[in-house]
């Protein structure tokens, strides 16, 4: 009897083979093609919806804080259209800088997203690889809102007290748990140690302190770097002296001691402003990587 059942010659398997890695060679490029310009459409949704909530915080709160928007793309410029418009703001490929745009997307990057005095910029730059990847927090984030929306502030303003201390260390505290309640997973303040203090009514005068440096671990009068925010949007990296506290019977460490207006200011002068919360982090790790404050530089939480 005939045998019908024997298979594929060694020379019909080389020239299916061979078509295959054509078919290959000729779909792949179609492919990475249409990959790209997928990222180019998550990257240009994303950062229309940083420009958004920009314009949103802009007409509602008064202030506005720059919005930094991780790129996905892997190539240089746009593939998949020559000239990008956001906001009504257009750019071609090839294009200089102009007062609203700066840069081209960059494999890894970031645009920062801002309100200048001549309106919206959107900021194009960054690097290869992943630039999100040492960061184990949201670096959008707005520091003031967990204690904007825990309602403390309007109790401390219908108490008309002046000045006030919330401090992530304090035990027994009776604002404390309203702000934690209130803290994302993703916030910069579930690491370190932080405080809110300052003025209730006036935001140009309301701080947060943060390091990376537990407090309670080094003890009172010991000198560590702090990213200071003021309310209104304003970043700076300086340091302070820390200072042991007690509330109710229980001793704790404080982020700094006590300070008056015009001690905000000296620590304020004594350190350095940065447009965003990325820059500001970014100047802190490398002060404690680098710079004067290498015993802490195991303190940076991992992301």
């Amino acid at each position: 009897m005939q045998n019908r059942n024997k298979g594929f010659t060694l020379i019909e398997l080389i020239v299916v083979v061979s078509i295959l890695a054509v078919l290959v060679g000729l779909l792949a490029p179609a492919y990475s093609k249409y990959i790209e310009r997928s990222r180019e459409s998550v990257d240009l949704a994303n950062v229309r919806s940083a420009y958004d909530e920009l314009m949103i915080e802009a007409a509602t709160e008064n202030q506005t804080t720059t919005k930094v928007v991780p790129l996905k793309q892997k190539i240089a410029g746009w593939q998949s259209m020559n000239t990008v418009s956001i906001g009504g703001i257009s750019h071609t490929n090839g294009e200089g800088d102009t007062e609203h745009w700066i840069g081209d997307p960059v494999k890894g990057g970031v645009c920062e997203v801002s309100l200048t005095e001549n309106g919206v910029l959107f900021n194009w730059k960054g690097g290869s690889g992943n630039s999100t990847e040492k960061y184990f927090f949201d670096i959008n984030e707005d520091l003031d809102k967990p204690l904007r929306e825990s309602g403390v502030l309007d109790k401390l303003i219908n108490d008309k007290n002046t000045y006030f201390e919330i401090d992530s260390r304090c035990p027994n505290s009776s604002m404390l748990p309203s702000v934690l309640s209130n803290i994302k997973e993703d916030s910069l303040l579930k690491n370190g140690t932080w405080a809110y203090l300052g003025s209730a009514s006036a935001p140009s005068k309301r701080y947060l302190f943060w390091t990376s440096v537990n407090t309670d671990a080094v003890g009172p009068n010991q000198k560590i770097p702090v990213i200071m925010r003021t309310a209104d949007g304003r970043f700076y990296v300086s340091e302070t002296t820390t200072a042991v506290r007690n509330n109710n019977g229980s001793k704790y460490v404080t982020i700094a001691e006590h300070l008056t207006d015009a001690k905000h200011q000296q620590l304020i002068n004594a350190g350095t402003k940065y447009d965003t919360l990325k820059d500001a982090y970014d100047a802190y790790a490398k002060l404690v990587t680098e710079g004067k404050y290498q015993n802490y530089k195991d303190t940076l939480p991992k992301s």
